[in-house]
């Protein structure tokens, strides 16, 4: 597909893709669109599978990807409007009844500490949806208690005296600390900055997905675009929340977007690599096909780093 097709393509999907699609790709304002996400496709489904508790699932994390957190991280990466008082309901809910001694979200209810990459994206999604400022105090408090000496978090050192930051966590944490200063929360936001700035750092030593200390790849499925992507890392992901996050060209990119670059199809979209598995309300999209939410956000990274080609590097 050429240019114009693919964006065509892009906005013969769900209403969600196309809202992302006019803000990200066309530079077009279309609240119109995202008011309907609530009401139709995907929005809409995951919305009808919310019980009268106001949980989805067996409550806040089980079973996971069917369970309220991941539900409600999913309705935010769909982008459906803010200020949703359903979501916001079910929000103010965890924030009533699901702290731990330790003030950050507990997962179940019988784990005396809170783990880091949960309220990394319980921050995410609370921020976005515009929780109250007084409720999110102690998760911030919680997780900057966290932060690790290289930088960056992770979601064991709380628990089994990791010493050295998990990508994984570190880049959950790292989503939330901008989607709460982007909505306006203020409570230890200086401190989040920097813990924000030393996380980027962190990611960057890493060339996104190398060892700092070898060069090697950290974990082959780094290298795999998924989505949802849940709580799991990919130099996708990452990639796409640099640009969400504003940031300049930093050479240290450049072997994730050549990997980015080489994944693309002969038909200029991205495939959906694989899946997590587990269960799931619906599929969006199938694994080994031609996905929409990749494409979408691998062409948002690209045109924000002005990147077409990198050196050596051809599209499959």
């Amino acid at each position: 597909m050429k240019d114009d097709e693919l964006i065509k393509w892009l906005l013969e999907g769900d209403i969600s893709i196309q809202y992302q699609t006019h803000r990200d790709l066309l530079s077009t304002d279309r609240p119109d669109l995202q008011k309907r996400i609530a009401t139709e496709g995907w929005g809409k489904a995951f919305l009808s599978k919310r019980k009268q508790d106001g949980h989805w699932g067996k409550r806040f994390y089980e079973p996971k990807w069917t369970s309220t957190h991941y539900t409600l991280l999913d309705l935010r990466n769909l982008c459906i409007s803010q200020n949703n008082p359903v979501i916001q309901e079910s929000i103010q809910l965890i924030i009533d009844k699901g702290k731990s001694e330790d003030g950050g979200i507990n997962p179940i209810g019988f784990v005396q500490r809170s783990d880091v990459c949960i309220n990394g994206m319980f921050l995410n999604y609370a921020s976005y949806f515009q929780a109250d400022a007084s409720g999110l105090e102690s998760v911030v408090d919680f997780l900057l208690n966290e932060l690790m000496a290289d930088g960056g978090f992770n979601c064991r050192s709380n628990r089994s005296g990791a010493r050295h930051s998990s990508l994984h966590s570190t880049l959950s944490v790292l989503e939330g600390i901008t989607q709460y200063r982007v909505n306006e929360y203020v409570y230890r936001l200086d401190e989040l900055e920097q813990a924000k700035r030393s996380s980027i750092e962190f990611i960057l030593q890493h060339q996104l997905f190398k060892s700092d200390r070898t060069g090697q790849i950290i974990h082959p499925n780094f290298l795999n675009f998924v989505f949802p992507y849940r709580w799991k890392y990919d130099i996708l992901r990452a990639l796409d929340y640099f640009q969400l996050e504003g940031l300049t060209w930093d050479d240290r990119m450049k072997p994730a977007v050549a990997v980015l670059l080489k994944k693309r199809n002969k038909d200029n979209a991205w495939k959906l690599n694989a899946k997590h598995p587990g269960q799931v309300h619906f599929e969006m999209e199938k694994a080994g096909k031609s996905s929409r939410w990749n494409t979408l956000r691998a062409l948002r990274v690209l045109d924000n780093f002005k990147v077409k080609t990198v050196p050596g590097v051809k599209a499959n």
